[in-house]
């Protein structure tokens, strides 16, 4: 592989491998993309040493969908049921087919999983007091320390392996979505035992006294604490570093801190100048430092490829009453980006990213358009893994533009969130979004098209004043629909 030729005596073609996911950061959210009110010391120094991109993308503009994405390196569109899930739901990620962890173990790499999931667990009615599975360790990991789903999701437990860790067997977990469960109170029967007021939705079990999406009963010693999670997260990353320190590993590292409910722990509190989200943003930064110091004390950082990113743009009022929104200030989640979480603009998916691999990169910025649905493919170039025809249906080889040989990326981009989005070169389509039915408000919106060279932050459209740039966008966003692929 000519990348891997070209690698200087102190770097191998099979560097170690640590994917950072943060959740709900924006593009504007750490220093080294421009923010001020909020120091993300560690974060800038990972920039300073490898290469910044300011056009890397996640492939949906919410959790599950991007998750599913990166793991595939298959547009979550495609896939009916991949939408933000439930936290009893199945695992979506079929078995046996290739996965970011598979193919980096069949090249001989241990793979661990570390964080928030958000993938289902499962195939059906999920027994939490036995074994749980299908789950990460049946797509390609050997350890998981995970969350089910997210911070505001029942069952509010850690799952390491395929078991609840800490669970009593004498006190039995039990969790619905459709109806309570056990005598647990709820946010909507006794908000007098609330520590964090809800915005909206919230109102189910209490945990912790922050109520939560679903029900939940039992399990009460394997309850995480929310302000120790990032923790409890962080550590079993650095454990994971430590025992596979032989190499080549892979870890997956999935924060959860900047996802609502926030509870950063006492020690970042106030830490910030914009209040609880950004106090969470430098417990992200603590957590990320962690894992770079675990790297720095067995000496593996030269030949470890680290990569940071977000799963997609930033919200701020997200379900409780937190403080975040009357605290921000002239803090700008998404820097120059228009939109945020759920957002068919850009600041929904263009994500902070960042590589760093001391022995093989050189520090710089880079405009080249990826997306972290390439990572499966990039990956595999990298470890020397050839991709079955079915693997990876819309993952691109840019690896070259990874590790800062090459100023190209992808030529093209589907960007997603409750609809479709083109990019290709300067342009950027988003077709027509009729009215839903029976809804009121701007669920409707015309044909747009941007120059994203002359308007970053989407603001002229100028699709009346281009009918062929439109039309050749739409036909070729149709016919990457009706492919079912994009990788050649």
């Amino acid at each position: 592989m000519a990348a891997a030729a070209a690698l200087p005596a102190r770097a191998t073609a099979r560097p170690n491998i640590v994917v950072i996911l943060a959740d709900d950061v924006g593009y504007g959210d750490l220093g080294c993309y421009g923010a001020t009110r909020v120091k993300t010391p560690n974060l800038d120094r990972l920039a300073a040493r490898g290469v910044r991109f300011t056009d890397a993308h996640s492939s949906s503009a919410t959790c599950t969908p991007t998750r599913y994405s990166l793991m595939t390196g298959e547009y979550a569109w495609r896939k009916k049921g991949t939408n933000i899930l439930p936290g009893d739901a199945a695992l979506i990620v079929e078995p046996g087919r290739s996965t970011l962890a598979s193919v980096l173990k069949q090249a001989g790499y241990t793979t661990g999983c570390v964080g928030k999931w958000h993938l289902g667990l499962g195939s059906g009615q999920i027994d939490w007091n036995g074994e749980i599975a299908p789950g990460p360790l049946e797509i390609g990991f050997d350890y998981s320390f995970i969350i089910p789903a997210t911070g505001d999701r029942v069952p509010c437990v850690y799952v390491e392996n395929r078991r609840v860790a800490g669970l009593d067997p004498k006190d039995p977990i039990q969790v619905s979505y459709s109806k309570p469960v056990g005598n647990d109170p709820t946010g909507r029967d006794r908000p007098d035992l609330l520590k964090m007021k809800l915005s909206h939705g919230h109102d189910q079990t209490i945990v912790n006294g922050i109520s939560r999406i679903g029900y939940m009963s039992g399990g009460n010693a394997a309850r995480w604490v929310d302000q120790d999670m990032a923790r409890t997260l962080a550590g079993k990353a650095a454990s994971f570093i430590e025992r596979s320190k032989a190499g080549p590993f892979f870890l997956y590292f999935a924060t959860h801190d900047v996802h609502v409910p926030r509870v950063p722990h006492q020690k970042f509190k106030g830490s910030s100048q914009c209040g609880v989200r950004c106090d969470a943003l430098r417990q992200l930064d603590w957590c990320v430092g962690e894992v770079m110091s675990a790297l720095d004390r067995r000496k593996l950082t030269d030949n470890t490829l680290l990569i940071f990113t977000s799963d997609n743009g930033p919200v701020i009022d997200d379900g409780y009453a937190d403080g975040a929104v009357e605290q921000l200030g002239d803090h700008t989640p998404a820097g120059p980006l228009r939109g945020g979480k759920y957002s068919i603009y850009e600041g929904g998916t263009r994500m902070p990213f960042l590589v760093s691999w001391p022995a093989r990169i050189k520090p710089g910025v880079s405009s080249a358009l990826i997306s972290q649905v390439d990572l499966v493919a990039s990956f595999a170039a990298l470890a020397g893994q050839r991709l079955a025809e079915s693997a990876g249906p819309d993952s691109l080889n840019v690896l070259p533009a990874l590790i800062g040989d090459s100023k190209q990326g992808r030529d093209h981009l589907v960007e997603h969130a409750q609809g479709l989005a083109l990019r290709k070169g300067p342009w950027k389509l988003i077709p027509a979004r009729p009215q839903a039915a029976g809804k009121k408000g701007k669920d409707g919106a015309p044909l747009e098209l941007y120059d994203l060279t002359q308007d970053l932050g989407e603001t002229r459209n100028i699709a009346a004043g281009n009918p062929r740039i439109v039309e050749e966008m739409a036909t070729m966003l149709e016919r990457l629909r009706a492919d079912g692929r994009s990788r050649p």
